[in-house]
C-alpha cells in the first residue's frame, strides 16, 4: 500500500471534472497518490529501507544514510 512511514500520508480521493467545466459537467472518482521515494535512512541507530513522501524528505525529517 502507498504510505509514508514518516508521516504517514496514503491515497486521498477526489473528482476528476471534464475539461469543458460547463454547469452540469460531469464528475468520475479519482485517487491521489503520494509522491513517494525508496531511501536508506537511519531508523533506531540502524540503516534500514523505507518509503517516505518528497515533502518529509525536503524538510529534513529523515536522516540519510
Amino acid at each position: 500500500m502507498a504510505k509514508c512511514e514518516i508521516c504517514e500520508k496514503t491515497l486521498s480521493h477526489g473528482n476528476q471534472i471534464s475539461i469543458a467545466r460547463s454547469h452540469v459537467s460531469r464528475r468520475a472518482t479519482r485517487t491521489f497518490k503520494p509522491n513517494l521515494r525508496t531511501v536508506k535512512a537511519i531508523v533506531n541507530g540502524q540503516q534500514k529501507r523505507i518509503s517516505v513522501c518528497a515533502k518529509c524528505l525536503r524538510s529534513g525529517k529523515v536522516k540519510r544514510a
